[in-house]
């Protein structure tokens, strides 16, 4: 733990350069945020069952709506309004993804996310596979619980048009699949139920889910790295090293402090010849970001790497 605080500290202290500058709430919001659906009524029903394509970015997002806005009387018991629901740091990572062209097929194979098929997912894509169990999971979860107002069996989530059997498409399939995680997921909920609970306690219990995410999911589709140039597969990499350390210091994710940490984040995908801190079209902090992230994902390979996955 003593190795591991520093560097830590190192990281939140980069990002705290950008966040001493907000101070509203205006155009933080995830691209499309209000066209996407906002209650379970805005998806179509087949069956007494709402069907969900989370291939479709509007649609995903919708998902990401619907969770931020059914958790906000909850959070209203501890902080006074919504905008400090840490939940918003989903929504908020799909949008930078969907912004940066991580959602489109990697390979451009298919039309998948690019202009003639904007709004596609592509199932290709190792952002869009990893961030959709970063959706499918706590959200589902989120209705396993009872505060979504629906049934455990009201919702079923489209297959992707390959691989479809990597992916769990409602409750009982992915409590099948993924009971850790889902367990984990559900653990969250259940403290967000308690009034006793704080916004620390509430932090430890979703970043305990997210991390235990990430890394079975990580192991899953980690051949889709080999679709990207070598600058942006290894980016994928140290920001799954990163997350575990802004895991292990409860980072925050609000809407403000999200939408500020994220504009460290490269703002287009890495190609072969980018090399921080000497990428031209990033901003001196991203360029600082992305040197960091490589660093850190240097120092987790050093003896005792353990440190941070044993806090969770």
């Amino acid at each position: 733990m003593a190795f591991l605080l520093p560097w830590t500290c190192v990281l939140l202290g980069c990002f705290s350069v950008s966040l001493a500058g907000a101070s509203n709430f205006s155009d933080l919001y995830p691209p499309l945020w209000k066209k996407s659906a906002s209650q379970f009524s805005d998806y179509r029903v087949k069956n007494g069952k709402y069907i969900i394509d989370p291939w479709v970015y509007p649609e995903r997002m919708g998902m990401y709506k619907i969770l931020v806005n059914k958790t906000a009387s909850y959070f209203e018991n501890i902080l006074l309004d919504n905008e400090q629901n840490i939940l918003w740091g989903l929504p908020l990572q799909n949008g930078w993804q969907y912004k940066t062209g991580r959602l489109a097929d990697p390979r451009r194979r298919t039309d998948c996310g690019y202009d003639s098929d904007p709004l596609c997912v592509s199932v290709d894509s190792w952002w869009a596979d990893m961030n959709y169990f970063l959706c499918a999971l706590p959200f589902l979860a989120a209705v396993d619980s009872g505060i979504m107002g629906i049934s455990s069996d009201q919702v079923m989530l489209l297959p992707p048009p390959k691989d479809p059997t990597k992916f769990c498409l409602n409750v009982s399939s992915c409590r099948s699949s993924f009971p850790e995680i889902m367990s984990k997921w559900n653990a969250f909920y259940q403290h967000l139920q308690y009034p006793s609970s704080t916004f620390e306690d509430l932090l430890k219990y979703l970043w305990a889910a997210h991390v235990a995410t990430i890394d079975t999911v990580g192991k899953i589709f980690e051949d889709r790295l080999e679709y990207y140039s070598k600058a942006e597969a290894n980016f994928g990499r140290n920001w799954c090293v990163a997350v575990d350390y802004l895991a292990a210091s409860l980072f925050p994710t609000t809407l403000v402090r999200t939408h500020e940490f994220q504009e460290g984040l490269p703002p287009r995908m890495l190609v072969n010849g980018d090399r921080a801190p000497f990428i031209s079209d990033f901003t001196e902090f991203q360029n600082t970001v992305l040197l960091l992230l490589s660093f850190l994902s240097q120092v987790d390979n050093f003896p005792g790497k353990g440190l941070i996955s044993n806090i969770f």
